[in-house]
């Protein structure tokens, strides 16, 4: 039986994250301006065919795959590497002061693209937000440092949009953001998870000190839509 991590974008659009998703048995994706993760059944013409139907002309789609796998006609790679799946298998996260810590909404979503544009942990849209439980940590007013959910495969939840303002790293924003979104998820009978590439220093390093485990190296795939 195949694990819901093997193939999480499309096991959260059918369970944790399907409020959100668009499509049907085949293929699933997001709302553009929610995000660009597209999920499919199966590897085959038939199914890329229907994502190609529900893909926007020249609008990118984001895969995450176990293995590679072979694209039809209709998809141009702009991008193929792989990914580390990292899964936190600790009973409890450790305790956490949160006094610094304040729930994002929508109105905080200019300061969330603005930081997000400038420390690059993933596309961040004008209706990302509606994947939930953002939290941030402000200096003087200014947004320094985010975390947040994103896939929900369940019984697993990412922890995803982890960044800290340049100015203002090594004050161990990350781990306490990192720290508070575990304990939100355990708490509601979750299991956490997140993505990270190998080279992204210190991010991954800091994952593995907090307790993160190395579950599988996935591909992630962007594609672009052609004509056919």
């Amino acid at each position: 039986m195949e694990h819901p991590l093997d193939n999480p974008i499309w096991n959260a659009l059918l369970t944790g994250n399907a409020p959100l998703a668009i499509g049907d048995e085949l293929a699933r994706v997001l709302p553009r301006d929610v995000g660009a993760f597209a999920g499919l059944a199966e590897y085959s013409p038939r199914a890329f065919a229907r994502l190609h139907e529900l893909t926007p002309a020249n609008g990118p789609v984001i895969l995450f795959t176990a293995g590679p796998v072979e694209l039809p006609a209709g998809w141009q790679p702009r991008l193929h590497r792989e990914l580390l799946q990292l899964v936190y298998p600790q009973p409890a996260a450790p305790a956490v002061d949160t006094s610094q810590l304040v729930a994002l909404h929508e109105q905080h979503v200019p300061a969330m693209r603005a930081l997000t544009a400038l420390t690059n942990p993933g596309p961040f849209l004008p209706r990302t937000i509606a994947f939930g439980n953002y939290y941030g940590i402000f200096h003087e007013g200014q947004l320094m440092a985010m975390a947040g959910q994103r896939l929900q495969p369940a019984p697993y939840v990412e922890i995803s949009a982890v960044c800290t303002h340049p100015a203002h790293l090594g004050r161990g924003y990350a781990a306490q953001l990192l720290r508070h979104q575990l304990g939100l998820i355990q708490r509601a009978g979750r299991t956490p998870f997140l993505h990270v590439y190998e080279d992204n220093l210190p991010a991954y390093p800091l994952y593995l000190k907090l307790g993160f485990e190395l579950r599988q190296r996935l591909h992630v795939y962007v594609l672009e839509k052609q004509p056919q």
